[in-house]
């Protein structure tokens, strides 16, 4: 069997943790690093419910996207949903690793998978945040040509919500057919000035302000908001596949209880 201790390694290798971002939390948060793994949860967030899953599948480690611990906890007790999950992670002695920021960044992370769940081709960096250790690039987003260009917006929010079996699609039409796509994975529509600059006549991401879809508009770019967890959950499926790879010895299963936490119309 393998250790937490190794899965966090072998993790932070393909995403360093050192990359996160500064208002970040992500790492090993939870748990003891000599502890043996033979069961591996993976999640796009740890809830009680995906606890729950971990405790029923028989699982040692939960690795999730969304940091469990995100801002400092005060307590851990029985009367908040956060002291909840904790005590329920410690009390079953499940570990958690959770890469956020760092796995929105790196080359095979969220915004990869998101493009490719797209099918975009010629894929490329919409922002360039700097060199890891081995002088790859990272960076938030990424740009690249539609599976079928000349759809309308109405059109491509279609082919989106299908993909990424989102519960809706919320778009402001920028007037111009769908060739060039910028994608962000999650809350990323501050970076709409990175998606017009690339060139980019649509751009998907999740958590859209109203005054940015006004902006898009004005600037004649096509907005679309699929929701945070459509457009992140992509990564959990490679993820265990890459961690099923490196450890065989391991099972590693992705969540079936976690699912979107809104419906649509």
């Amino acid at each position: 069997m393998a250790a937490v201790k190794d899965i966090f390694a072998y993790v932070d290798s393909i995403a360093p943790f050192g990359l996160q971002m500064d208002f970040d939390n992500a790492g090993f948060l939870v748990g003891r690093g000599e502890a043996q793994v033979d069961r591996v949860l993976v999640a796009l967030d740890i809830t009680e419910e995906v606890v729950a899953e971990a405790v029923e599948l028989g699982c040692q480690l939960i690795v999730s996207h969304h940091p469990v611990i995100f801002h400092p906890a005060k307590s851990v007790t029985d009367q908040t949903v956060t002291g909840r999950i904790l005590l329920a992670l410690t009390e079953n002695r499940i570990a958690a690793i959770c890469a956020h920021t760092n796995l929105d960044a790196v080359q095979a992370g969220v915004n990869d998978c998101l493009a490719l769940a797209l099918g975009l081709s010629e894929i490329g960096q919409l922002h360039q945040d700097g060199l890891d250790g081995n002088g790859e690039p990272y960076g938030i987003g990424r740009v690249g040509m539609a599976h079928q260009p000349g759809l309308s917006a109405g059109e491509y929010a279609a082919y989106v919500k299908a993909r990424l079996n989102a519960a809706s699609v919320r778009f402001a039409d920028g007037g111009k057919p769908v060739s060039k796509v910028a994608v962000g994975g999650g809350s990323c529509g501050s970076m709409l000035a990175d998606a017009i600059a690339a060139g980019c006549d649509t751009f998907v991401t999740a958590d859209v302000k109203y005054d940015q879809y006004l902006e898009a508009k004005a600037q004649g770019i096509t907005l679309m908001d699929a929701g945070h967890y459509a457009t992140e959950n992509v990564v959990c499926a490679p993820l265990a596949s890459r961690l099923a790879d490196r450890f065989p010895e391991v099972m590693v299963t992705v969540s079936v209880c976690h699912q979107e936490v809104y419906g649509g119309v």
